[in-house]
């Protein structure tokens, strides 16, 4: 029953993205990419120089309310799994947008066995860590530290 209302949301928004005219069109996919690169861009910037480190991971969650710690970590994982796909979606050929960085940004945000690991072999890319880096650069904020395994 859920499905269906997702898939006529989504029938809806692509009748109305078919309706805009090209140009209307452009637009939408323009803003989409500047919207989706500057936000990327901003949560790169914004994380701990040690966030992909095995130090980072060792640390014990600071949980003072454990259920103030158990909403936290339910809307981290909600945003996690709202943040994946979009970044899949990004990695396509052909359409715009920093997928390989959403799909960093929303692997960081979900808690599962074997996080790290899969986090290590994004950022084993060079052209990943390069763009990383690089913006951390441009906005004065040092490179990340990614341990060797």
């Amino acid at each position: 029953m859920q499905y269906t209302r997702v898939l006529e949301f989504y029938r809806k928004v692509v009748g109305m993205f078919g309706g805009i005219g090209l140009a209307g069109q452009v637009l939408v996919i323009v803003a989409g990419t500047v919207l989706t690169s500057a936000l990327g861009i901003v949560v790169v910037v914004l994380l701990p120089v040690d966030h992909f480190s095995h130090t980072a991971a060792a640390k014990p969650p600071v949980a003072r309310n454990p259920v103030a710690h158990g909403i936290v970590m339910v809307f981290k994982n909600v945003l996690g799994l709202a943040i994946l796909p979009l970044g899949i979606l990004m990695a396509l050929p052909l359409v715009p947008g920093p997928g390989m960085v959403f799909i960093l940004i929303g692997l960081s945000l979900l808690d599962f066995p074997g996080k790290r690991v899969l986090e290590r072999k994004l950022l084993t890319r060079p052209m990943v860590l390069r763009f990383l880096n690089g913006a951390r650069t441009y906005f004065h904020k040092p490179p990340l530290v990614i341990d060797a395994d």
